[in-house]
């Protein structure tokens, strides 16, 4: 378990596609319809959207968390951010993998008390601490239990993708 200061932090190595803002385009029609604006970010009230590589606007979950508030959508010129509420806002969910410290027979439940929704549950066991469990058709992607896990057990997981905004 790697308990460096960085990673009890909740800072995470960039590794596959980036956190987009909710609702965006998919990647490759998002990039294509960015102008790199940044009237996004401003307009974030948790300050979770910072500017990331090539200058796209991506979600930074170390340190906040998405309330859907839509902000980033109005003010987004272009269309690369939507608003259409009846689609998730991302196409992932997340899981909890083996660094998780129930696994490892310590007692933590710090993701299943800020999950709003109760996308985290713990699940009673004999003779071992509750273990999470994951319904990530609960689960709205907000981020609120990526940055207080102190070991950084909860990844993303990619679902059905996102149908491309008209």
């Amino acid at each position: 378990m790697d308990v460096s200061r960085r990673r009890f932090l909740g800072v995470r190595a960039p590794g596959g596609l980036p956190f987009r803002p909710p609702w965006s385009a998919a990647e490759d029609r998002f990039a294509a319809l960015c102008s790199r604006c940044d009237a996004c970010l401003p307009v974030c009230p948790t300050r979770l959207l910072k500017r990331g590589a090539g200058g796209y606007p991506e979600a930074d979950f170390t340190s906040a968390a998405c309330t859907f508030c839509g902000e980033c959508a109005q003010a987004c010129p272009t269309g690369a951010i939507g608003r259409d509420t009846t689609l998730r806002p991302w196409d992932f969910g997340i899981r909890i993998d083996e660094s998780c410290l129930a696994a490892r027979n310590v007692e933590c439940r710090v993701c299943g008390e800020i999950c709003d929704v109760a996308a985290i549950r713990f699940r009673p066991r004999i003779g071992g601490v509750p273990l999470p469990e994951v319904d990530n058709t609960a689960c709205t992607g907000c981020g609120a239990c990526l940055a207080p896990c102190p070991t950084t057990a909860i990844v993303r997981v990619a679902l059905d993708p996102v149908p491309e905004l008209p």
